[in-house]
């Protein structure tokens, strides 16, 4: 490998604003709020931030203006190589590659009616395409999507699941053991959504959003925030806290689009995740536990395939039952409640999640083994992927 150059960066900082529902709270409020939290907990200012990026709501001025930042490095990322944690990724370059000695990285979400926008300056504003943009504009698929009444990505990843069954004779119970897992681990969780327990018969009750997909098998929308540091490799001796190192990252995105791939119902978490291990000594035998994008349910088995954690068409199987995933389970899975039952932070959850369990400060879902992490997010023509250490 001629560059490893994830190891030249680490996540120093992490933040989370409060998680609600139709919160009316503006979105440059909740940023505001996890990315102090993430720059305090890196032990540093914000007069010490000298980067920030992100893929998010919350235009990056309103944010450098909002904590006085002074930053040397921007980026915006687009989604078409990667999806929503590009952000993340390219925050971790830029940190490797020595633009910037401590990145803040943020993601907003807001639901339709819920965080508000409280000022002219807070209003999203146009901005140019980023390089690469052009992908998730040209997937060459979308027309005959919408021609079909195809116009949500629950239609397009049932179409994923329904041939996922058809191939391999996976069940609707087998979605099911994501939903029910995610949501006895968000029961641990105080910012989940969904905490009240739920059975299989409610998870097969529930009403029918697009075959197979049901209301269980889609994600919470959620007005939150989450935040990051990420710092050159030399600031680790000097963080109060443990540093989560990124010994392998990945992204893939673009061709094929949503049904074009000839490996069909492949997606592109399958290109990501062989490049991922490319970039790594570890093997998914090393994995203590895994943090894997649930916008719905079918993509968590999708991705746990795609990175070999099981073998081809056998990921319900493998999640069947739900002992393997739990918390004290062979390779606890989504530990925080996923974005099934915790809300959706558009994948920005699963790392905050990896790095409080590598840090062994999850609390009452804490795991026992928490050295090894794997987090994904995206579906379909986008993916993004990362191996975390301590």
């Amino acid at each position: 490998m001629a560059d490893h150059w994830e190891h030249r960066c680490v996540i120093s900082g992490i933040g989370i604003s409060p998680i609600g529902r139709r919160t009316g709270t503006p979105g440059l409020t909740l940023t505001e709020q996890a990315a102090r939290e993430a720059i305090s907990d890196a032990g540093l200012t914000p007069a010490d931030i000298d980067g920030i990026t992100t893929v998010g709501e919350t235009p990056l001025e309103d944010v450098v203006g909002a904590l006085g930042l002074e930053p040397k490095w921007t980026g915006q990322g687009g989604t078409a190589r990667g999806g929503s944690m590009s952000g993340v990724h390219n925050a971790c370059r830029a940190a490797a590659d020595g633009a910037a000695r401590h990145v803040l990285v943020y993601r907003s979400v807001a639901m339709l009616g819920g965080a508000v926008v409280d000022s002219e300056a807070a209003r999203p504003r146009r901005r140019e395409p980023s390089a690469g943009d052009e992908l998730a504009t040209d997937l060459g698929d979308m027309g005959e999507l919408i021609a079909y009444h195809a116009y949500s990505a629950t239609n397009w990843l049932g179409m994923h699941a329904r041939r996922h069954m058809h191939l391999y004779g996976t069940r609707k119970e087998h979605l099911g053991w994501i939903a029910l897992n995610a949501r006895r681990n968000a029961a641990r969780n105080p910012r989940a959504i969904y905490q009240d327990p739920m059975t299989m018969d409610d998870y097969l009750g529930a009403r029918l959003i697009s075959d197979p997909l049901g209301l269980f098998d889609c994600d919470v929308p959620v007005d939150g925030a989450c935040a990051f540091v990420v710092s050159t490799a030399d600031y680790a001796p000097d963080m109060p806290k443990p540093a989560v190192r990124v010994d392998a990252a990945a992204r893939a995105g673009g061709p094929g689009g949503w049904i074009y791939r000839p490996d069909y119902p492949k997606m592109a978490s399958i290109d990501a995740a062989r490049e991922l291990w490319s970039r790594s000594a570890l093997r998914p035998g090393d994995l203590d536990f895994a943090e894997l994008y649930d916008g719905f349910s079918f993509l968590t088995l999708a991705w746990l395939e795609a990175l070999g954690i099981c073998a081809e068409g056998e990921s319900g199987p493998y999640v069947d039952g739900g002992e393997r995933i739990a918390l004290d389970g062979e390779l606890p899975l989504n530990t925080y409640g996923g974005q099934l039952s915790a809300g959706r932070m558009h994948g920005h959850w699963v790392l905050h999640e990896a790095c409080t369990q590598l840090r062994g400060d999850a609390g009452p879902r804490q795991v026992d083994r928490h050295d090894v992490a794997v987090i994904s997010t995206g579906g379909g023509p986008i993916a993004t992927c990362m191996v975390l250490t301590t």
